[in-house]
């Protein structure tokens, strides 16, 4: 799974744009440097019912922002991602590639 496509299906599961989420996550403290990945974790999995890798995909936003490596960008399998930059802003508004 690409992920964008983790991303997309976060939006599906908890009805919250990745962007909504990430202010969310912002407002509870979570993107100060010192939380623990486990922290943010249980409460994705508490309060939307997340997993392991759809929780991380959302901490690496959380931390780092939407720019991911280019390594899969433009490549084949399952891994592929469009870009190198997360479209945060919900399925519905992303712009055609």
């Amino acid at each position: 799974m690409s992920f964008q496509a983790y991303l997309d299906t976060i939006e599906d599961k908890t009805g919250l744009t990745p962007r909504q989420l990430l202010e969310l996550a912002r407002e509870k403290g979570f993107d100060d440097a010192s939380v623990k990945a486990g922290e943010i974790l249980d409460w994705l999995r508490a309060d939307y019912g997340l997993g392991r890798g759809h929780g991380m995909a959302l901490v690496h936003v959380i931390r780092q922002g939407p720019g991911i490596s280019s390594k899969h960008v433009g490549t084949t399998g399952a891994h592929s991602d469009e870009s190198d930059t997360l479209w945060l802003d919900g399925k519905a508004s992303k712009p055609v590639s």
